[in-house]
């Protein structure tokens, strides 16, 4: 699955298209090496958001290509 759908559907991000601003700009990091929208993404990976002063780090859990509200916090892990 795709990095900016990725990040959609988990709802770690709310929009794929400031997904793909975020990943544009720099500011994720997929296993330490800066990523792009269209970078594979596969359970086990470990991705970094920088928010301005604030970073986000998970680990990919699960991939599905939609999910409810509530079950989306299970397709990741805060380290």
């Amino acid at each position: 699955m795709r990095l900016d759908k990725f990040l959609k559907v988990s709802r770690l991000i709310k929009r794929r298209t400031v997904a793909n601003e975020a990943c544009d700009a720099g500011r994720v990091l997929v296993n330490g090496a800066v990523a792009k929208a269209s970078v594979k993404v596969k359970v086990g990976d470990i991705i970094e958001i920088q928010f301005g002063t604030k970073s986000v780090k998970v680990e990919v859990l699960d991939i599905q290509d939609t999910t409810k509200k509530d079950e989306a916090k299970d397709l990741f892990k805060y380290l």
